[in-house]
């Protein structure tokens, strides 16, 4: 049966009981009706894994006590059975012995970020994902967002002209004590440099910023400047950070991220000026864009009109005025890599909205921002080029 004619199915690695991110994907992964979960490695405890996939009506058969496990087992079934891709919501450093183990097992990988525990690993995990030949994506969640990808295709279009500014912003406050030592399994494996990697804060939520600000712009930062700090006393990894940023092209920019930003949620923000033009989005109000101008009165564009792009609107589901937030940004992602699976297995070309999802490079690029921002800071914010 051709692809086009079935659901895409998926195995999950992570995202059991307690978990959150989990749940996340598998909602996303549902929203468009096209993508079904099969099967589950959901712990590293056997038996969690297995009860966790009961608490999802999988059947028990299909509930495994590994990822090994599931890919060896998903292997052998009948190509009319088995998973498609494994989806990865682990922590960090879980990431790429999972992928590496999916890929070379014969799966697609869509994995949550950041790609890999370290920079070395990702660079290995790419040469992994071109031998093999499968598909990698990561779930960089807000550039499926309908108007972020509006900017996207203004700025490609020259509206903006030439840019010279380029401001994100992401800061939370859910982690202004020391969140990790009252039992919160999200604070402890974020600030636990072995489960992590060497940034807290900048790992977890500034290459989002970082991938936001180059997927939007096209522009790649070529070096930074970084300030890390860990205000709460004890805490191993950074929980707050301030980058200078240099964009190949003459661009400057400007990326905050913190985590002890007090009474804030998730208030990521992205703003860009050219020479003609400037853009202005908060996730906040995700479904409005302030668009700026040199000579006339400032416009505002909202989601689910006609006077946008193709692809903001092939991002939307929903009327003017009805919101579309974080669960159909990330099931934008979740959509347009099963409908890549869907052309691989069919043998035609994915169209263009297809091919709209992170990948392995930009999980390179990620990794390479961690790296470097964490020797910036270390080398008193000095320059430092990004290792991509």
């Amino acid at each position: 049966m051709k692809a086009s004619h079935r659901k895409i199915r998926y195995g999950m690695i992570g995202g059991g009981q307690g978990a959150f991110i989990g749940a996340v994907h598998r909602i996303a992964a549902l929203i468009d009706g096209q993508v079904e979960l099969v099967c589950g490695a959901f712990s590293s405890d056997p038996q969690r894994s297995k009860d966790s996939g009961h608490d999802l009506y999988l059947p028990p058969e299909r509930c495994y006590g590994t990822f090994q496990e599931m890919i060896e087992k998903e292997s052998a079934l009948p190509e009319g059975e088995r998973m498609d891709f494994v989806a990865i919501v682990t922590p960090n450093h879980v990431h790429f012995p999972a992928a590496k183990a999916a890929l070379e097992g014969g799966f697609h990988v869509l994995s949550d970020k950041p790609a890999t525990f370290d920079l070395a690993e990702s660079k290995e995990l790419a040469a992994i994902v071109k031998k093999t030949g499968k598909l990698y994506g990561l779930t960089h969640t807000y550039t499926g967002y309908p108007l972020v990808k509006q900017m996207r295709d203004m700025i490609r279009d020259g509206v903006l002209g030439k840019l010279r500014k380029i401001v994100v912003e992401y800061p939370q406050g859910w982690m202004a004590t020391k969140l990790e030592d009252t039992g919160s399994k999200q604070a402890s494996w974020r600030s636990d440099p072995k489960k992590s990697g060497i940034a807290g804060c900048m790992g977890d939520i500034g290459t989002h910023a970082e991938n936001l600000a180059e997927y939007v712009s096209g522009l790649k930062i070529a070096e930074l400047a970084a300030d890390l700090t860990a205000f709460v006393e004890g805490r191993a990894l950074d929980d707050d950070g301030n980058v200078l940023l240099r964009f190949e092209g003459g661009a400057k920019g400007v990326l905050h991220a913190s985590q002890i930003s007090v009474g804030e949620e998730n208030n990521l923000s992205l703003r860009v000026w050219g020479e003609k033009a400037g853009l202005e989005w908060h996730q906040n109000e995700p479904n409005t864009l302030l668009v700026k101008w040199l000579d006339q009165p400032m416009q505002v564009y909202r989601t689910g009109n006609g006077y946008l792009g193709a692809n903001a609107a092939a991002a939307t589901r929903t009327p003017p005025s009805h919101p579309e937030g974080y669960l159909e940004a990330f099931a934008n992602i979740y959509k347009n890599f099963a409908n890549h699976i869907r052309a691989v297995i069919d043998g035609t070309e994915p169209g263009e909205v297809a091919l709209d999802y992170p990948t392995i490079e930009d999980g390179i690029r990620g990794m390479a921002f961690i790296e470097a921002v964490v020797a910036s800071s270390k080398a008193n914010a000095a320059w430092t080029k990004l290792d991509a």
